[in-house]
């Protein structure tokens, strides 16, 4: 519903600026350069589908081999005593908690795909223990915010969206984007913990926290001791090791465990290559109102206006054009996949927004597209305090986005 008045607000809000312009101002050839973005967003839309075809079935191939090998199943128990204590109301032994697990090992892991399935499973799962059929439990409230706000280690399919449009290094936003997931998840667990008065404060807790931090804290105070040039080249330094090294681990773990590694791998590709495929129509559709939207002058019109604002009260106005991309993260996925692509392909992949948009994009997931999803699934319409503690995960995700920009890319 939300998405579907977007879409329709985004073409008619195009067409009565250019109707404006043509009526107003004799700009009668706002038509044809309309329809000509329109037919241009559509080749585009189906151009990156089409190149990302190739990454999602190497990566989704990839992580079949560690899934046979038992390695998803090793980070489920490796976070099952932190998540025990995080919803005290789910008995230890109860299944929720296995499949709360994967869900979290598969968003960190960038296997949204995988995360989802998973999800709804721990969702109904959830559902079993909740004393109101149609009302949101704590459990299952706090289980959806830190799912919309998780911390993503490796975000693939941004690297893969910005090799597309021509980065000179896709890998750049790796840090900046582990840190905004990062802070995202940390407001959106205190605030949610605080409403349900939980205790943030036990030595289990404090200590995968104390971990999680040391790890990305300690990045972040690294990379931020280094001159810009040197910071963005060791950036891209650790994110390509990390990731090679999470290739070789995956293949020796098979192997030990004799796991047929190359049909594992063919599994998971033809999955990668559905995956890719599936998302065409929705990356068309949105590309092409926001092309209208663009070609029509309202989003240039709206966007000066408000650069205009920012300026006047003696602020840098570089992180506005991330504003639409921002905004839309909360609301729809494929909406915010197309205004992150309208901003890559009109601004570049290594400009100031560019890169500020594939930081937005990849450090959290969309908190209304999650919440109808995974609520819709058991029937919940009593979502209590959900969505707010969402949006302010969101907001503070934005703010941190913005932030960690300007540290690394000033």
């Amino acid at each position: 519903m939300v998405l579907n008045v977007i879409w329709s607000a985004f073409i008619l809000l195009a067409l009565a600026a250019a109707l404006a312009q043509a009526v107003w101002l004799g700009h009668t050839d706002i038509f044809a350069a309309m329809v000509k973005a329109l037919f241009d967003a559509a080749k585009s839309g189906f151009e990156i589908s089409l190149g990302l075809t190739g990454v999602m079935a190497l990566w989704l191939g990839l992580m079949k081999i560690g899934e046979r090998a038992g390695l998803v199943a090793l980070a489920a128990r490796a976070l099952a005593p932190l998540f025990a204590r995080l919803f005290p109301g789910v008995p230890r032994d109860h299944p929720a908690l296995g499949n709360i697990t994967l869900n979290m090992a598969a968003n960190m892991l960038g296997l949204d795909n995988a995360a989802t399935p998973l999800g709804l499973k721990a969702m109904r799962e959830l559902q079993t223990l909740n004393p109101s059929a149609d009302t949101a439990s704590d459990a299952q409230i706090l289980f959806l915010v830190i799912n919309t706000a998780s911390i993503t280690l490796f975000p693939v399919t941004i690297f893969a969206y910005r090799a597309q449009m021509g980065a000179a290094d896709p890998t750049d936003v790796f840090i900046p984007l582990l840190l905004t997931s990062y802070l995202g998840t940390l407001s959106a667990l205190a605030l949610t913990g605080a409403i349900q008065r939980l205790k943030l404060l036990d030595p289990v807790v404090l200590a995968y926290l104390a971990g999680l931090s040391a790890l990305v804290l300690g990045s972040a105070w690294w990379f931020a001791h280094l001159p810009a040039a040197q910071m963005q080249a060791q950036s891209s330094l650790l994110s390509n090791a990390v990731l090679l090294a999470m290739i070789g681990a995956l293949l020796l773990a098979a192997l030990y465990k004799r796991v047929n590694v190359y049909d594992s791998f063919i599994d998971g590709a033809k999955e990668g290559f559905q995956v890719a495929v599936g998302i065409i129509p929705y990356l068309i559709a949105m590309l092409a109102a926001i092309a209208l939207l663009r070609a029509s002058g309202a989003l240039d019109l709206l966007m000066g206006g408000l650069k205009q604002l920012v300026a006047a009260g003696g602020w840098d106005t570089r992180w506005v054009d991330a504003l639409p991309t921002g905004v839309m993260k909360s609301l729809s996925g494929s909406g915010a996949r197309a205004m992150m692509l309208d901003t890559l392909k009109t601004q570049g992949a290594d400009s100031f927004a560019g890169r500020l948009v594939s930081i937005l994009q990849g450090s959290s997931e969309t908190t209304f597209y999650v919440l109808a999803v995974y609520f819709g699934a058991v029937n919940i319409r009593n979502t209590r305090y959900a969505a707010a503690c969402g949006v302010f995960a969101d907001v503070m995700g934005f703010v941190a986005a913005v932030w960690v920009a300007y540290l690394f890319f000033g």
